[in-house]
């Protein structure tokens, strides 16, 4: 049989934040293959058209790359609190912008959408039932 050590909640949290950032970046990556994409980008057409759009973007983005981090570094009541804000946030963003992705050329941009919306909706549920301190 093959040891299966318990893993910590932080870890958990921690790694499915990481897996996050690899979906939105493959995600977007992929999207460069679809046409007229890269000479959109090239002549300012897309969604991110405006300094403020993409401060927002940057903004959005920054939130799970530092969740990485926080979710090993925070106290258990605020790491907690904060993998449910952002976790549900995150989750209506995905699916907000996923369901406007639907066509031929992007069906991987919504299987994206899927699979990061199944682990925001892990990160929830994981927070949601943090362990508690087993009192002697």
């Amino acid at each position: 049989m093959l040891e299966n050590p318990k893993v910590n909640i932080k870890v958990k949290l921690s790694s499915l934040w990481a897996s996050l950032i690899a979906l939105y970046i493959y995600g977007d990556y992929f999207d460069l293959y679809t046409p007229n994409k890269v000479p959109n980008l090239l002549d300012g057409k897309s969604m991110l058209d405006s300094p403020t759009k993409l401060f927002l973007a940057a903004l959005m983005l920054a939130v799970p790359s530092l969740m990485i981090a926080l979710s090993v570094l925070l106290k258990p009541k605020l790491n907690r609190v904060l993998n449910l804000i952002f976790g549900v946030f995150l989750t209506l963003v995905v699916i907000l912008v996923g369901s406007t992705s639907i066509s031929a050329w992007h069906s991987f941009y919504v299987f994206y959408a899927i699979l990061e919306a199944l682990v925001t909706l892990l990160i929830v549920y994981l927070a949601w039932n943090w362990p508690k301190e087993k009192h002697s």
